[in-house]
């Protein structure tokens, strides 16, 4: 499972970097435009440069409307700026037809400028309360537009988190369609590391993270903290040790 980590800007994208060797993936986003809100071209360039150059940088392209054209645009500019992932928070669309438009343009922009970009579908745990795609929907329609990737975040930041939405079982069933389909799935929404045990079962491929890794626990004024991705490593690493064991002893 890779370790997904997100600072809100350069300063945080630096503790990313002292604690490189606990992480995978260094996320850019700006938490006060929404769950997946975009950041600036011009900061993905300086995380891009911040952190090592074997560490691939995701970027969001936002809580996008049902616009295309527009997202299109977005996710280009985001893989021009250095993003190797490439995240779409299909917050407008409330049909599968419509994520798949607006998805199918994402994936066009990007793999012309990039072929090897991962272009990662995104929709919302708590999808019920935005009125949006639903849940599980989210690994037909990453399929069907030729995306790499399922995720699930949460909408709302208000403490309630991803399996309060999308129990376990739920959550092993996304897994599994995502699977099946050749893609990759990523999990997140205010995860802890009493998450993790269920998250590892399941076969989670990414796992993301801010408030996990903040001071205090709080992704809003909490810094991250090199120490806390640490740990936050250690318990990943023991759950997939538990989990192995468990898997050689039932075989």
């Amino acid at each position: 499972m890779l370790l997904l980590i997100s600072p809100d800007g350069v300063e945080e994208a630096l503790d990313c970097a002292e604690a490189a060797e606990h992480l995978d993936i260094v996320d850019v986003k700006k938490p006060d435009e929404g769950s997946l809100g975009a950041n600036f071209p011009w900061v993905i360039r300086e995380i891009r440069d911040a952190i090592p150059a074997d560490k691939p940088v995701s970027a969001t392209v936002g809580d996008v409307p049902y616009k295309p054209g527009t997202v299109a645009q977005a996710a280009l500019g985001a893989v021009v700026s250095g993003a190797t992932y490439i995240k779409v928070g299909l917050y407008g669309c409330t049909t599968p037809d419509q994520g798949i438009e607006v998805m199918r343009a994402v994936v066009r922009a990007v793999k012309d400028h990039r072929p090897e970009a991962l272009v990662v579908a995104s929709g919302y745990a708590d999808a019920h309360r935005i009125g949006c795609v639903n849940p599980l929907a989210l690994p037909d329609i990453a399929a069907r537009s030729g995306a790499d990737a399922a995720m699930l975040d949460t909408a709302i930041k208000d403490g309630s988190r991803l399996f309060d939405h999308v129990p376990p079982d739920a959550c092993a069933e996304f897994v599994r369609r995502a699977h099946a389909a050749g893609l990759l799935a990523a999990l997140a929404g205010s995860v802890k590391q009493d998450d993790l045990g269920p998250l590892t079962r399941i076969g989670t491929d990414i796992v993301g993270v801010r408030g996990a890794v903040c001071e205090g626990g709080d992704r809003n004024t909490g810094r991250i903290r090199p120490h806390l991705v640490a740990a936050f490593r250690a318990e990943m690493h023991r759950q997939a040790h538990e989990h192995a064991a468990g898997a050689t002893t039932v075989s």
